[in-house]
């Protein structure tokens, strides 16, 4: 299982992890990160991994 959190007091609103994964992460009206999906489908792992380590504010992990 895949299971993320996301932190919108560290969030910059770079938007690069809802451009990568828009079925995983958005953006609210201030550009801070939104979980659309907490525990995505494993098939979004890897995807997720690299929206992970390119958060430039690392607002977002994986937790496992």
């Amino acid at each position: 299982m895949v299971k993320i959190d996301a932190d919108p007091e560290v969030c910059i609103g770079a938007g690069l992890c809802a451009l990568r994964i828009p079925e995983v992460f958005d953006q609210d009206d201030d550009g801070t990160v939104i979980l659309v999906r907490e525990n995505p489908h494993p098939t979004y792992r890897a995807a997720v991994e690299e929206a992970v380590r390119s958060c430039p504010s690392g607002a977002i992990r994986l937790l496992d």
